[in-house]
This record gives C-alpha cells, structure tokens and sequence, in this order.
C-alpha cells in the first residue's frame, strides 16, 4: 500500500489517546503524517472492547467500549486500525463467551460485532486488528479491580487473532511480534516505564511495525 494520502483512523484506548508520550506528535498514529496521512484518533483512557457487565463503576468508561464510538468517527476511511484488548484483560468482568456468541457482553462476541460494524461502515477500507502489548503481571488472578480474571493477557490476544481470521482482517501481532518486554529492566526503562504505556521510543516502535506491515498490504 501506498501511504501518501491515505486517511487512516486509529479506534483504542490510553496507548492510542496518548498515556506516557512526552507530546502528541510523538503517538504512534501521529508519525503516520510523516507519510502523508490524514490521521484520526478515536483513543479512549480504559476503554475495553467488550461492555462491563455488573460493576459499572466508571461511567464514562463503561459506555464507551469500542463499538458504541463508531458513530462519532470520520464517515470514510481507508484504513482502520484497531488497537485494544489490555483493558478487557485489566478491569474488564465480560466473560469471554465463545467463537460464536455476537453479544457485546462476552469479549468473543464484542470483538465480532466490532469488526462487522466496522466492515459495514467502511466497507471500501482495510481493517487491521492489534493485539495487545506484554505488559506486567499479565497472568495474574485478579485483575485490577480484584475479581478474578477468566484468562491470561495471551487469551485474550489469542480470541482477537482468533476472530479477525475469522472475518479474513490482518493483524499485527504485537503479543508475539513486538520486542518490548517489560519484565526486563533496560526495556522497561527504555520503552514503558510503567509497565504498560509505552513512552516516545516505544510508540516509534509500534508505529515501525505497523507502518511494515501496511505498505506490504
């Protein structure tokens, strides 16, 4: 693919609104205007892909998991990436349902619905799906709100891989692909300090990746 002049839109949460950069032109997505971009950020700080069944603690949260911003985005695309996942694992109580569940209470049916409506809006784009960074304590029990998790970070990369195969979309497997590993002192300082937002030189990072992989596309 030929970046100049594409219009891409970048749908997530803290990573893509832009947590731990030292300014907004250092985000992952912003450094696509080096291309020639038109670039949209549609990043939301705790946002999940799935809606938060019981607790509701978090309103503005809460009603915000991904699919339900859709409306809010830019009517035309060439691109849409999908960068999420570490949310529904950190303090989200969805369930993760199975392959064929299309619920937005069960991480596996929100993350259909959320392809399908993306896929219905933007039909004449290419969708990429993300898959959440390591981040610390990534297989713990209880999550961030101490309930008990009902799976590791790597289920739920594993469920997003799963689905956007399904639905024949790319992904950039940052689970698997993506060097920065925060339980190593020298990445953690260099990368993500708090073990979860990556600074400056860890959005370079992402952005090297994904730029990669949309020019073979």
């Amino acid at each position: 693919m030929e970046l100049q002049n594409k219009k891409i839109l970048f749908l997530g949460d803290s990573i893509t609104e832009g947590v731990g950069v030292s300014t907004p032109d250092k985000l992952y997505w912003k450094r696509f205007e080096n291309d020639g971009c038109e670039v949209y950020g549609y990043g939301i700080s705790g946002t999940r892909i799935a809606r938060q069944v019981s607790l509701h603690i978090y309103p503005y949260v809460d009603d915000n998991y991904f699919v339900t911003r859709l409306p809010q985005m830019e009517a035309i695309a060439d691109v849409v990436v999908v960068f999420g996942g570490t949310n529904d694992f950190g303090h989200g109580d969805a369930a993760l349902g199975k392959i064929d569940d299309r619920t937005d209470d069960t991480f596996y049916g929100a993350t259909h619905n959320l392809l399908i409506s993306l896929q219905e809006k933007y039909p004449n784009a290419i969708i990429v799906v993300m898959t959440p960074l390591h981040r610390l304590n990534e297989s713990r029990y209880y999550n961030d709100l101490n309930i008990r998790t009902v799976g590791d970070l790597q289920t739920y990369r594993n469920i997003l891989v799963e689905v956007a195969h399904f639905h024949k979309i790319p992904v950039l497997d940052l689970y698997n692909l993506c060097p920065i590993n925060p339980e190593l002192e020298g990445h953690m300082q260099q990368y993500i300090p708090d073990g979860l937002h990556p600074n400056d030189d860890g959005h370079e990072v992402i952005y090297q990746m994904l730029r990669d992989l949309l020019v073979a596309l």
